[in-house]
């Protein structure tokens, strides 16, 4: 079956001083919505507070 051509799903690889906040910032505008983030990535996060660097991260 065919990728849905309409996933507009984007990946981020965590850098050096990122948090989930300045990544909201960053994609949204809003750091406040950094939990769109997390909840999109539970699978690899445990903690919305703890991201390693070279996390790539679904960005929804």
């Amino acid at each position: 079956m065919a990728e849905n051509q309409f996933d507009a799903t984007q990946y981020y690889e965590v850098k050096k001083g990122d948090t989930l906040w300045k990544i909201a910032e960053n994609f949204y505008g809003d750091g406040k919505l950094y939990k769109k983030i997390f909840e999109a990535n539970t699978d690899i996060l445990k903690d919305p507070n703890k991201i390693k660097v070279g996390q790539k991260l679904k960005i929804p």
